[in-house]
């Protein structure tokens, strides 16, 4: 899959997500920022505390919860412009055991733009289960390559909670975003990405030590 000359794969232009709650005054209870852009294709690692906004990243990026304001495009198209039954055309979110997650249909659909690609062109993994016998993570890591080599963007997110997570992300991820305060940074591998205070107090000493042990 290419996309057009100089057309990103996905960009998120000025996203951001508020919520907030109270009768008469309204009170932010969470805010998730994004600005970044990704040209080609590759394989993201995606990692940040629990509740800091990496499943709700994913559902903006795949249509199926609105920002509060900014854009996501995908392959040049507003994926949030196109018809509901299309988006998966574009960007597809699995998430733990791979079922696809739903979309929230707050315009009618006839209103709406059709998908201009037939395939995804994006595909976001959150959480996986990865079993640890029978070569099943092996299978998964090469599955993640075919789609890269098919010119698709893969997008996978990780909560580590034992070291062969962290061996994962090492191994596949050719970049990363991590996800934290209300922020999302882009960095550029996996060393860079334990160097950062936030990452490593995410990890707490003995997963930091495991991590940098794969350097």
């Amino acid at each position: 899959m290419t996309t057009a000359s100089g057309t990103p794969i996905i960009a998120l232009q000025n996203l951001r997500k508020v919520y907030t709650r109270g009768l008469l005054v309204r009170q932010p209870t969470f805010k998730l920022e994004a600005d970044l852009s990704i040209d080609g294709p590759g394989i993201v690692g995606v990692v940040g505390p629990n509740g800091a906004g990496k499943t709700t990243l994913f559902e903006m990026m795949t249509g199926s919860n609105v920002p509060t304001s900014g854009r996501v495009l995908v392959a040049g198209t507003d994926i949030h412009r196109v018809k509901y039954a299309e988006r998966d055309r574009l960007a597809i979110h699995y998430h733990q055991s791979y079922q696809v997650r739903r979309f929230r249909k707050l315009v009618p659909s006839a209103f709406l733009a059709s998908s201009p690609t037939e395939r995804p062109v994006v595909h976001l993994f959150d959480e996986p289960q990865f079993n640890t016998q029978d070569g099943y993570i092996g299978f998964m890591l090469d599955f993640f390559r075919k789609l890269r080599a098919e010119g698709r963007l893969v997008f996978l997110c990780l909560h580590p909670t034992a070291s062969y997570h962290l061996e994962i992300l090492s191994e596949i991820a050719e970049r990363f975003l991590f996800v934290a305060g209300g922020t999302v940074t882009q960095v550029p591998d996996f060393r860079s990405l334990i160097a950062d205070e936030r990452m490593r107090a995410y990890l707490g000493p003995e997963m930091t030590r495991s991590a940098e042990a794969l350097f």
